[in-house]
């Protein structure tokens, strides 16, 4: 059945033709936000980083800042003036506690939001934990001309996002954006 005068499979060949010209490089900068977190004990920043390298991606810097919205902010406003780096992914500070503030600290930033990031976050952890993944507010969207994604702090939310969603799209994302 034809949608707006194309069938279905030439729709689906243009998304595998995007993908194709996509690049297969990305250059990436991770910040794990936590008031307990260092260099010895964050799993979640480090699996980030070696899930983006083995991904093919490259990570340009990481580091790590207390649960602070003024910081977080200043630091992920740094990155998006940063021509070196084409996505921001911070990984900690998206729950509901009374410190978890990583959400409110980049929300002012985002030009875009990619609502369908938390949707499909939530939908896959719902498989893995049940109703208690109503809890995340793990959000992504496009700021400055850069992919920002905000994760969990937790290792298992971190490798699901980056498995299932944010590594199998990241070159198509920075693709789009930059078209």
């Amino acid at each position: 059945m034809p949608v707006l005068g194309r069938p279905f499979y030439n729709r689906a060949v243009s998304h595998l033709e995007h993908k194709a010209a996509a690049p297969r490089t990305t250059r990436c900068f991770v910040l794990t936000i936590s008031d307990t977190r260092t260099e010895e004990t964050d799993t979640g920043g480090r699996l980030i980083c070696r899930l983006l390298r083995d991904g093919g991606h490259q990570v340009v810097e990481k580091r790590i800042v207390k649960d602070d919205p003024e910081h977080v902010k200043a630091v992920v406003r740094q990155q998006l003036g940063n021509a070196d780096v084409q996505v921001i992914i911070t990984t900690g500070g998206t729950g509901i506690s009374s410190r978890d503030s990583t959400v409110e600290a980049i929300d002012g930033l985002m030009d875009k939001r990619l609502d369908g990031f938390g949707e499909l976050f939530r939908m896959l952890s719902y498989h893995e934990i049940g109703s208690a993944a109503l809890l995340s507010r793990a959000t992504g969207g496009v700021a400055s001309g850069r992919v920002v994604f905000a994760l969990p702090g937790s290792e298992a939310a971190v490798r699901l996002a980056m498995t299932k969603l944010i590594v199998p799209e990241l070159g198509h994302l920075v693709r789009e954006i930059g078209r």
